[in-house]
């Protein structure tokens, strides 16, 4: 999830393990331990595009990371705060440190909530940006700092936010299975025959869904809409894997191949060949459009080693998007 939502729940999670105690710090050491995790995303200044991917949300989104590192931090707190419990304070990390890949579960990217093993949980079920999990969620925490540290409006406010924010997150995966069901009868009604389909929920919201269908040639992107009164329409995209030719056995690309779960397209413009992640869908809502959110530029050297240079968005696009977003939700 974005930065700001981290910071609120890892917040509101530092004041329900040791707010009585400690009071605004609990909620200021939260915040920070929220963002903590994140921090592997300055890996990709010192490393590949390939090696920074594998890495994102990998050991620092980790069970392992937070039972580590949260009796560190909290012996640090411990050192020079006025509340002397490294207990309380590594307990506070520990779950400010653990709560933050679990919420990040929930997105597109997933985490590797169980890393050294490679297994990446991804439940697809909210963007990395909801307003409407995030706000309700800051405004009763902006509550909380306005009452005295053993007040019980403050225990409420506090407990309130964390429940409304988990309920929505557990509806998200209902929304989830009802606009699944939509597509997957869509498909059935069309006489499409079909592999796998992978579904996620649009920018901003959940109430507009987008599919990746894999049939046996080509993928099949799609949106549907709660508020849909037509028919789902299937944009095809050709996979053009072969493209790749000797390169599918080059182990750099295997990594992503391996990264993108499989989900992706190869194109070749001007010579060049480039290299589409579906996993996030595109940047526009015209049929036909190339306009990937990850799209990737495969260069090989002189010696055959293999780079993925990520090709830049045009923010005019990101613009448009939003507001196509917007309207694509109410409906076709």
């Amino acid at each position: 999830m974005d930065s700001l939502t981290q910071i609120v729940l890892g917040a509101s999670v530092g004041e329900a393990v040791l707010g009585r105690k400690a009071g605004n710090k609990a909620m200021l050491y939260g915040a920070i331990a929220g963002t903590i995790p994140d921090f592997d995303v300055f890996a990709s200044h010192f490393t590949d595009t390939v090696t920074a991917l594998a890495i994102h949300r990998g050991f620092t989104h980790s069970i392992l990371f937070s039972i580590l590192f949260a009796p560190v931090f909290g012996w640090l707190v411990s050192r020079y705060e006025t509340y002397k419990n490294f207990k309380g304070w590594s307990w506070l990390f520990f779950w400010a440190f653990l709560t933050h890949p679990i919420l990040d579960a929930h997105t597109t990217w997933g985490t590797q909530l169980f890393w050294p093993l490679d297994l990446r949980l991804a439940f697809k079920t909210i963007f990395v940006i909801d307003p409407i999990y995030t706000l309700p969620f800051l405004v009763f925490l902006i509550l909380v700092l306005f009452q005295k540290r053993t007040s019980k409006q403050r225990r409420l406010y506090n407990t309130l936010g964390l429940t409304i924010s988990t309920i929505y997150l557990g509806l998200t995966f209902l929304l989830k299975g009802l606009a699944f069901t939509k597509f997957e009868n869509a498909l059935q009604n069309q006489n499409i025959t079909f592999k796998q389909i992978d579904t996620r929920p649009s920018p901003l919201n959940t109430v507009l869904w987008s599919a990746n269908i894999e049939t046996k040639k080509e993928y099949l992107l799609a949106n549907y809409s709660f508020f849909d009164t037509q028919s789902i329409t299937f944009d095809a995209y050709p996979k053009h894997h072969d493209l790749l030719g000797d390169l599918a056995n080059n182990d750099t690309v295997k990594r992503m191949i391996a990264i993108s779960e499989g989900w992706y397209t190869i194109i070749k413009k001007d010579g060049d060949l480039y290299y589409n992640d579906l996993r996030f869908g595109l940047l526009s809502l015209e049929p036909g459009s190339q306009a990937f959110v990850f799209q990737y530029k495969i260069e090989v050297d002189d010696f055959g080693r293999v780079t993925f240079i990520e090709q830049a968005k045009d923010k005019r696009d990101a613009k448009k998007l939003m507001t196509d977003l917007w309207l694509r939700a109410k409906g076709n």
